[in-house]
């Protein structure tokens, strides 16, 4: 079996990372021709820790794309919006 390596990053990681890493929502595809094996990690900021671009990736030419915001706040907007096909990143862009 070949092995190919796929890797979703979170949400998060992309606001942390300035962009440099991008998110996408998490598809599995059903394939009866070939095996699939999954393994996912998770990481997750401390709640009373702010959410945003890491300082040592913002410069004058690479401007924060965020918003800062604190962690508890961050989830729960992310989880008392709407689901309207939008992504909740897209209110965090600056």
């Amino acid at each position: 079996m070949k092995a190919i390596l796929d890797y979703f990053v979170s949400s998060t990681w992309q606001i942390i990372t300035n962009g440099a890493y991008k998110s996408v929502e998490h598809r599995a595809i059903v394939n009866s021709q070939k095996e699939r094996l999954s393994i996912g990690t998770f990481t997750f900021p401390k709640l009373d820790g702010d959410l945003g671009p890491a300082p040592s990736l913002i410069t004058p030419e690479n401007p924060a794309k965020f918003s800062r915001v604190l962690m508890v706040d961050y989830l729960k907007r992310l989880y008392s919006r709407e689901l309207d096909g939008k992504s909740y990143i897209d209110t965090m862009r600056i």
